[in-house]
């Protein structure tokens, strides 16, 4: 272990270990309000030293997942909650993650999902761990379709923003950088599926409208939906240089999601209309925007 604490404080080591608590917290395992393990204990875990996770910790309060305090140890204060709105949802409890209905999703033969949000952060952790799931050969789709929808950079978003100067371009440079890495970590994941030839087609199209993110949106399949709106709050940000602000921003993975199913034997039912109605609106974006 010693060997571990002088040799692996930077580089990926650090990315690795946040990478996994985010998946933990997205997936349920580490629900809202639970606390981490110690950082000895995940030192141990992950093999790596109490500086990696040190680091992890930093990156993961930075992004709003956890908040720490000396003495009480690191607690859970974001994940995506589904309530079900029809009968026909019913399969998924009120407060259950947003994780087992991709789980499920993934396991067709051909997976296709629609997103349509603020940043990629929340669908980088669940494809991460359907990409363990496949090399794991737990499930092996033969296709996976997925067209995310994202706001176009240039655009002036009204969060986030600094509570007592909504000019300062720090925010929305740490909401870019956010995004971007994000983004970059879902082409690689799904890259590497198709490389490894794990997976027979995969497809990856990225999209930014000229649209100010009012709610977040997933299709699965194109028999589901989990539509949810941001709620904006005010919250301590950590920006450049460690300089810490009191800032508006936008309740994503904290917000809940209400779940939508398709009911292919009654075109009526408000499941079937409310997934129709919102896959005919993405594709409306979505198309507009390929012209």
């Amino acid at each position: 272990m010693d060997a571990h604490q002088s040799s692996d404080g930077g580089g990926k080591e650090f990315q690795r270990v946040s990478d996994e608590l985010r998946a933990r917290m997205t997936d349920g395992t580490y629900g809202r309000g639970s606390f981490l393990p110690s950082q000895r204990d995940l030192a141990e875990e992950f093999e790596v030293s109490r500086d990696t996770v040190q680091r992890a910790m930093k990156d993961l309060v930075r992004e709003g997942w956890i908040e720490s305090r000396q003495g009480s140890g690191s607690r859970v204060i974001k994940t995506q909650l589904i309530q079900s709105s029809t009968p026909k949802a019913s399969r998924t409890p009120r407060g259950m993650t947003l994780g087992p209905l991709i789980s499920e999703a993934f396991e067709q033969p051909e997976v296709t999902l629609d997103v349509y949000t603020l940043t990629s952060e929340s669908l980088d952790a669940h494809i991460r761990l359907q990409a363990e799931r496949i090399h794991g050969q737990v499930i092996k789709p033969r296709r996976i379709t997925l067209r995310m929808l994202l706001p176009d950079e240039s655009l002036a978003l009204p969060y986030p923003r600094l509570s007592d100067d909504k000019d300062d371009p720090r925010p929305w440079r740490r909401l870019h950088a956010i995004t971007q890495r994000h983004t970059d970590s879902l082409r690689g994941l799904l890259n590497d599926l198709r490389t490894e030839r794990l997976v027979d087609d995969v497809d990856l199209q990225i999209r930014r409208a000229p649209l100010i993110p009012c709610f977040k949106l997933y299709l699965l399949n194109k028999t589901e939906a989990l539509h949810g709106m941001y709620e904006v709050i005010q919250r301590q940000m950590e920006l450049e240089a460690g300089d810490v602000v009191s800032a508006l921003d936008v309740l994503g993975l904290g917000a809940t999601l209400t779940h939508h199913v398709k009911d292919v034997s009654d075109p009526n039912a408000p499941g079937t209309v409310f997934v129709e109605s919102m896959q005919k609106w993405f594709d409306s974006v979505w198309n507009l925007l390929s012209e």
